[in-house]
């Protein structure tokens, strides 16, 4: 039916019946999904599973809008999130655009008892994703108990950042950060256009120092090399975070995040985390095969 009709059928104005299909599409009570997948995503799929001895690999084609990637890598997590769930199951999780963009696509859950936990501090600035505020959200879709670093991501220097790590609640999140089902990451860059240029989460000349020490993205605010070593920088020292290395311990990792200009982190954070599962999109596919 059309909006037209729909508002007629139930005595409503078209523009209510607009707010409450946009506000269900929102909310994941009803989603749209496009069962097409290019046949060249699905050959892609199986290398890289082969390649890199995955549980899954999901590879995404490259839309039209560049800016478009994160929601559809976001989207085709939330649906594969959806068909893992289970019961008393413990999600870690990073955060950023891509990983904020499944939460449509997961239906809101009832009496799951599971745990989210979130995986690094807050920021103090913020514009559209906070760690914190993405556990705390996704929690509510599972109906999950939600466990918050409440601090901020970067601490002033490395002194304050250790007294911080000594207080009971922080301390009760880094300890569920080691016995995790799943971790949901993605990494970050250091490109113009990088969340931590973007919204000054870090001064210029730290992040050209970063570059300098071989730095080409990070994963939960920790930043590495192309070969997924985590470097030696002041910045690195200071980060209320959970150290990526130790998601070696959780049942499952599954890294979601894509775009080219992300190559060199991606292929980082593979060499770190040894994911189980991998969500990207068709040119980094590519690329991680043709090396």
């Amino acid at each position: 039916m059309t909006q037209d009709q729909v508002a007629q059928e139930l005595g409503l104005n078209r523009a209510k019946v607009l707010r409450m299909l946009a506000a269900a599409r929102m909310d994941g009570t009803v989603q749209i999904r496009v069962l097409s997948h290019q046949s060249n995503c699905v050959a892609l799929e199986r290398e890289l599973e082969k390649r890199f001895k995955l549980e899954r690999a999901i590879v995404v084609p490259v839309p039209k809008q560049a800016e478009q990637l994160p929601e559809i890598i976001g989207g085709v997590l939330g649906e594969y999130m959806t068909d893992i769930l289970k019961e008393n199951m413990t999600i870690g999780l990073g955060w950023g655009k891509t990983l904020s963009a499944c939460l449509p696509a997961i239906p809101q859950q009832v009496d799951t008892h599971m745990s989210v936990v979130s995986l690094l501090g807050g920021l103090t600035r913020v514009n559209t994703f906070n760690p914190s505020e993405f556990a705390w959200r996704l929690g509510d879709r599972l109906a999950a108990e939600a466990y918050l670093i409440a601090a901020p991501v970067f601490a002033p220097d490395e002194r304050t950042r250790d007294a911080l790590l000594t207080h009971p609640g922080i301390r009760e999140v880094f300890r569920r950060s080691e016995n995790l089902d799943t971790a949901i990451v993605s990494v970050g860059d250091l490109s113009p256009g990088s969340t931590f240029n973007r919204y000054g989460l870090l001064e210029r000349d730290e992040i050209i120092s970063l570059q300098k020490a071989g730095a080409v993205g990070d994963i939960l605010c920790r930043f590495i090399d192309a070969d997924g070593e985590v470097v030696d920088h002041e910045v690195n020292r200071r980060v209320v975070a959970v150290d990526p290395r130790s998601l070696r311990t959780a049942r499952k990792v599954v890294l979601a995040s894509g775009g080219w200009h992300k190559y060199a982190a991606i292929k980082g954070a593979m060499k770190l985390l040894s994911p189980q599962v991998v969500v990207t999109d068709l040119e980094v596919a590519q690329q991680l095969l043709g090396e």
